[in-house]
């Protein structure tokens, strides 16, 4: 853990422009990656750095995960104690000195500053060149998952694409296009293409496969509206899904028992191990069980993020998928009590709270693999490409709809006929409004909906419609991007203008 400390301390020169963090050793001066990267170890550890920023707090472990629940319309505050930053963001009244957007801006940039000195500093090391293209091309794949959520959070964005040695180089930087943050991304995962591996040893999925790297692509072309790339990429995953050791589970249930770990639906996922926490805070601190579980019960939950008024009800009885997102009963003190008489009596978020894992400290610090992508994603990736690409849905299509709802009908065990499969001679818009319902019941809390909502620009529709789950009567579409952090424009002038509407 310390060489990984000294990987992060070599990207605090960005935390001179974007804030700073707390490690367990000072650093006396600035470590250049030439000055540290020696042996195979070294650019190991270097990679490893990077993740144990995205397995945190402060993006996968509780905040990150927060924003893009509440900004989607299917979840909602059920403590209408939590702070107050976290009903902003539910409220779109957030502002730019709002802490769930200053929190998460420097905990971007320590990912991709960790990263650039990896990608800096392994050419420099003598060891397998096979070996060294593969740590690169995974280093630019955690950058590229940054850079894919910042985009679509705060739109133009500074980027940093290489490891910066004097902080006084970057104190002037401005803001980088959009689009062309999307070339970045694009070509970094081009670059996971050419060296990961297909698969690691025991089945590991929290390292960026080939496999990873094309489904990255499959969802970037389908933010950015180019369909046939969307599909091209979706299908390549799907035509070599054997030799990724990809499938979807036979149990829909079984993909949120934390137990399973690593399993063969997962394309890329973020691994919290239980009650293990890093030597640094927040690295390995997961919150999520609490948040979306229920206050006073026997799992010990917060009640922060449970289901918007109307999102159960917008599930249709006979699908599985309800009956495994949903708590509406659990034991308080040791009886199964209805929701109606919680203390706060919302329906709350299964996938989460229930099955955390045996390691879970007071139901915190939870087992649970998050999903960065899961492979029934890709499928509904290319049904929805294909449609849009093509003018209406071809056979395939429909093929890759139905396996997903196939895999529905398996009702813990017992064969139903909900959902049934779709029947050909649907037209485009048909196909297009199912696709993107199906999107709605099997992502259901997965942290999707809020990228939905912005790509297929309905937020208007869904805020202030007449059947709106969560409505939000002053709901406007600039409140698809969050506001850039204030005390950022504070330093630096040239990241104006702020996102409009803020």
């Amino acid at each position: 853990m310390k060489k990984i400390n000294k990987i992060i301390i070599m990207s605090l020169a960005l935390l001179s422009l974007f804030a700073c963090t707390n490690l367990d050793e000072e650093p006396v001066g600035l470590l250049a990656p030439q000055s540290f990267f020696k042996t195979q170890a070294d650019a190991e550890a270097a990679v490893m750095g990077g993740y144990s920023w995205i397995e945190s707090e402060f993006l996968y472990g509780r905040r990150l995960l927060i924003v893009l629940q509440l900004a989607g319309d299917m979840c909602d505050i059920g403590d209408i104690g939590t702070p107050a930053q976290r009903v902003q963001v539910n409220n779109f009244t957030a502002d730019s000195n709002n802490g769930a957007v200053t929190d998460m801006w420097p905990a971007f940039y320590q990912v991709i500053g960790a990263a650039n000195s990896a990608i800096s500093g392994i050419p420099g090391v003598e060891m397998n060149e096979d070996y060294k293209n593969q740590l690169i091309a995974e280093a630019k794949m955690i950058r590229a998952l940054c850079y894919y959520h910042m985009v679509q959070l705060w739109g133009d964005i500074p980027y940093m694409g290489e490891f910066v040695s004097d902080p006084a180089s970057i104190k002037d930087i401005s803001k980088t296009p959009a689009s062309e943050i999307y070339k970045h991304i694009i070509a970094d995962c081009e670059e996971g293409i050419k060296y990961l591996p297909n698969t690691y040893t025991k089945g590991i999925r929290s390292r960026p496969t080939k496999g990873a790297a094309k489904t990255m692509l499959a969802s970037v072309y389908l933010t950015t509206k180019d369909y046939t790339k969307a599909a091209q990429y979706a299908e390549d995953v799907i035509n070599n899904a054997s030799v990724y050791g990809y499938d979807l589970l036979a149990d829909y249930q079984d993909l949120w028992k934390a137990v399973n770990g690593d399993h063969k639906e997962q394309i890329w996922a973020v691994d919290f191990k239980g009650s293990f926490q890093g030597a640094t805070y927040p690295q390995q601190v997961d919150f999520m069980a609490p948040i979306t579980g229920v206050r006073d019960a026997n799992m010990q939950g917060w009640s922060v993020v449970v289901a918007s008024p109307g999102v159960y009800a917008s599930f249709d009885d006979r699908d599985y998928r309800k009956k495994v997102s949903f708590v509406t009963e659990t034991p308080v003190k040791g009886v199964m009590t209805p929701y109606t008489k919680w203390r706060w009596p919302r329906i709350h978020i299964a996938k989460w709270s229930l099955y955390p894992g045996a390691s879970a400290a007071d139901g915190t610090l939870s087992d649970h693999n998050y999903n960065i992508f899961r492979y029934a994603e890709v499928l509904l990736i290319a049904a929805e490409a294909i449609n849009e690409a093509s003018g209406g849905p071809n056979s395939k299509a429909y093929e890759y709809i139905n396996k997903v709802r196939a895999r529905a009908r398996n009702y813990d065990g017992a064969q139903t006929e909900f959902p049934a499969n779709l029947i050909a001679g649907m037209s485009q818009a048909d196909f297009r409004a199912t696709v993107r319902e199906e999107r709605r019941v099997e992502l259901a809390f997965e942290w999707k909906r809020w990228y939905d909502i912005k790509r297929w620009d309905i937020g208007t529709e869904v805020f202030t419609g007449p059947n709106s789950y969560e409505p939000r009567p002053s709901f406007q579409k600039s409140r698809y991007l969050l506001p850039l952090p204030q005390d950022e424009l504070d330093r630096n002038p040239n990241l104006l203008p702020q996102n409009a509407g803020y």
